[in-house]
């Protein structure tokens, strides 16, 4: 029978210098999933945590970079056919204040990209679709007057 599960988080790193935007792109390297493929921050939450800690995790995991203001954005959901389970990904915006970043071991490379060139690079839509989701209500990198739903402690 399937499931729905919430099991996973997507970050997406977002630096703001002079009113300009750069989202952070990472190219999965191999031999894992879809070598090749460019995405945000993605990963799995671990047993006992909650979808922002495991989102601040991934981030340090996947970047060395640490948030200093983070969103929830929306969730997405995808089918997993290995396991008949519906996943839900809870989605995040992490507004940082540095752009160096130190890849972990699933990705081989990462650019720093406006946003438009970085909703072209995701391979997947609904990365693109989160992107848009997060220059709509976060236009200059605050929460505005969705601030107290969005942001996490």
């Amino acid at each position: 029978m399937t499931g729905v599960k919430v099991g996973v988080v997507d970050v997406y790193v977002v630096r703001i210098v002079k009113g300009r935007w750069r989202v952070l792109t990472l190219r999965r390297g191999g031999p894992g999933r879809s070598p090749g493929s460019w995405e945000t921050v993605h990963g799995r939450i671990e047993h006992g945590e909650t979808p922002p800690q495991a989102a601040r995790r991934e981030l340090r995991e996947e970047t060395g970079i640490a948030a200093a203001r983070l969103f929830s954005v929306t969730v997405h959901p995808f089918y997993l056919h290995r396991t008949g389970d519906v996943q839900m990904a809870v989605v995040f915006a992490a507004f940082v204040d540095t752009d160096d970043v130190t890849i972990g071991e699933e990705h081989d490379r990462f650019e720093w990209l406006a946003p438009a060139a970085a909703a072209k690079r995701f391979t997947w839509p609904r990365e693109a679709e989160a992107l848009a989701h997060i220059k709509k209500l976060f236009p200059k990198g605050e929460g505005g007057v969705v601030s107290d739903v969005l942001l996490m402690d």
